[in-house]
């Protein structure tokens, strides 16, 4: 596939998805937008990307088409039915999928476009807001190893740490694990804060000293600071996260495996969107152990 004879259909622009596209259009790539709320891709707009009333016109439209919306059930939306994708699509087109969705729904659609002579990824990420603004996601692919390879120069405008994980459902399976491993975390990320506040210490000198150590993570480095400036503006919404908790969850009861911490987390963060946070970044977790 020559890259540079593409046209890329973009559907979602969210706090993560109009980053995305956006690092797509300067790289040069003529760009069909498609979103729900149509004021969220102005910007785009304004700088030559081509609104497209629906879905299915956007998919006839284009050769690439990557979908970045909220929840499972929006990703069945778009791809199914007669209006959907999949219908819709040119016959040798690549799908790709990078919502955080369940491995079971990206191997439905495998399969679905592979009967449809279409091919299909399933390409979540993680970085949040930083890291899509700068093009630095970590992007985690499943499917065909070929259409990756294809589209890697895509990928790469995108992120940095790009991985071929395997079959149709990899890449969300691989997604679940970063989830999990997060969920966790950020207990550990506000309990630390909070300490250190009681403690007496400055909070920020603290995370000077840990965040370079044994305990240095992603969240910690980038949302440790955020908590202590109380800026829970979303780079990640926690109704987003609740979602991706309990699909592992629900993947991890399925291969009978026990997740303790996720189930914590999953619990802890349910209690925080119950006080009207859902819309708030990830970090206001915090609020709930300074109460």
């Amino acid at each position: 596939m020559d890259l540079n004879k593409q046209t890329i259909g973009f559907i979602g622009t969210g706090v993560m998805g109009k980053s995305m596209a956006t690092n797509l259009q300067k790289a040069g790539y003529p760009l069909h937008i498609y979103t729900r709320t149509k004021e969220k891709a102005t910007d785009l707009i304004n700088d030559g990307a081509i609104w497209m009333p629906t879905v299915a016109e956007l998919a006839k439209a284009s050769t690439i088409i990557i979908t970045m919306v909220g929840y499972p059930e929006d990703v069945e939306e778009v791809y199914f039915g007669e209006t959907g994708i999949l219908e819709n699509a040119k016959p040798e087109s690549i799908v790709i999928d990078m919502t955080t969705s369940k491995p079971a729904l990206a191997q439905s659609i495998f399969t679905k476009a592979q009967n449809n002579a279409i091919h299909a990824l399933d390409a979540p990420v993680s970085g949040g807001d930083i890291g899509a603004k700068n093009g630095t996601l970590a992007i985690m692919v499943g499917g065909e190893e070929k259409a990756f390879q294809a589209l890697l120069p895509i990928f790469q405008i995108m992120g940095e740490n790009i991985i071929y994980q395997g079959p149709a459902g990899a890449g969300q399976h691989t997604k679940l694990c970063n989830q999990i491993t997060i969920a966790s975390n950020m207990i550990g990320v506000c309990e630390a804060i909070v300490y250190a506040k009681k403690a007496g210490l400055d909070p920020s000198r603290v995370l000077e000293s840990i965040t370079t150590g044994a305990a240095g993570s992603w969240s910690l480095a980038n949302l440790g600071p955020r908590m202590i400036q109380e800026n829970y503006a979303p780079g990640f919404y926690v109704k987003h996260f609740i979602k991706d908790m309990r699909i592992a969850l629900e993947s991890a009861k399925e291969m009978g495996l026990a997740t303790p911490g996720l189930l914590l987390s999953l619990e802890l963060y349910q209690q925080l969107a119950e006080t009207g946070e859902g819309d708030s970044g990830t970090q206001a977790l915090i609020k709930l152990f300074e109460a």
